[in-house]
């Protein structure tokens, strides 16, 4: 009997949850470049690119023991998503941009005084 309890403590401390290092930073980073992209794409693209490089790095980490970061990796997956969307968003935004600016100044002012 006491085998059984002894190998049954054993499991449930294998099991001990733990989180991803960057995940929260992972999120964090991934919606402020979904909001970063309506400033001129800039701070979009940083936030975007950071969120995806530590993303990655949590994939890592992840592969290794799935078990024990399976909770927070949820959290570094949705931070992963918001990257990519804010960065898609950042360059879209600036692909208009630089049609517009490139509209304006070849074309000179809408409205000329005499």
């Amino acid at each position: 009997m006491e085998e059984i309890i002894d190998i049954e403590n054993t499991n449930t401390n294998n099991l001990i949850q733990k989180s991803v290092p960057n995940a929260v930073p992972v999120l964090v980073l991934g919606i402020v470049s979904i909001v970063g992209c309506l400033f001129y794409a800039l701070p979009g693209i940083i936030c975007g690119i950071i969120a995806l490089v530590l993303h990655k790095k949590d994939k890592y980490l992840y592969e290794e023991n799935q078990a024990q970061y399976e909770v927070s990796f949820k959290t570094s997956k949705a931070g992963k998503v918001c990257g990519i969307i804010g960065l898609s968003l950042s360059i879209l935004y600036l692909i208009i941009l630089v049609i517009a600016f490139t509209f304006i100044f070849k074309n000179g002012p809408m409205f000329r005084y005499k």
